[in-house]
């Protein structure tokens, strides 16, 4: 019997593993999944969750289901399935990765194409960062701290970068929230996020980019 499910969704979790035991060979191309009872029994969940799980693999192409005879893997699966979906059930390891080479790219890009629009919208989120650090407002500084970098990806002047980036800002919220006890690593960083409003404020690409970096560790303090 597989280890019980507690984290996230039971579907999600569901979805997750049974996607990594195809990815790992276990189940291959046109191979057909247990029945739905050994599945329960497997991953200790209920028929529903049982039944989401596989609507979510189905929906993303990874699995397809035959009336009266079963579900079997897909060829080229996965291809068609939403962002969405695919960062709900994500490593969160991948999720920082592909989250800082977003903030380096747009806080360059920023620099480059703010206006003072965006200039003063940014300025306000830092200051709301900064206050809410102070008070040690834990969800007030990580809705603020996403904001934030939300403000530089719109004023990266690049759509499809704003939009990609603000599709993580949830999940880089919530993991925010269940790690951090108080707002210490906001205060920690808030020279460095000083520094990069400073340099988007002066149109120094170069600065923004090491200074974005700075703060995601890429670049040693």
């Amino acid at each position: 019997m597989e280890h019980g499910i507690s984290r996230r969704s039971l579907a999600d979790e569901v979805a997750a593993r049974l996607q990594q035991q195809i990815k790992s060979g276990q189940y291959k191309v046109g191979d057909q999944l247990p029945v739905e009872p050994e599945l329960m029994h497997r991953f200790g969940v209920g028929r529903s969750s049982i039944r989401e799980a596989i609507k979510l693999l189905v929906n993303s192409g990874l699995l397809r289901v035959q009336q009266g005879v079963g579900m079997f893997v897909e060829e080229h699966a996965g291809i068609c399935e939403p962002l969405s979906q695919r960062l709900k059930r994500s490593d969160m390891n991948d999720i920082k990765e592909v989250r800082q080479l977003l903030e380096m790219k747009i806080a360059e890009k920023a620099a480059v194409h703010r206006t003072a629009k965006d200039a003063k919208k940014i300025q306000r989120c830092f200051e709301a960062r900064e206050k809410a650090a102070a008070a040690n407002d834990i969800a007030g500084s990580v809705e603020a701290d996403i904001s934030f970098h939300n403000a530089i990806a719109e004023a990266s002047g690049n759509e499809v970068l704003a939009d990609l980036y603000k599709s993580f800002s949830s999940r880089i919220g919530n993991d925010f929230l269940s790690r951090f006890s108080d707002t210490r690593p906001f205060i920690d960083t808030m020279d460095l996020h000083r520094q990069l409003l400073k340099s988007i404020i002066d149109k120094d690409p170069k600065g923004a980019w090491h200074f974005a970096a700075r703060i995601n560790g890429h670049v040693s303090a």
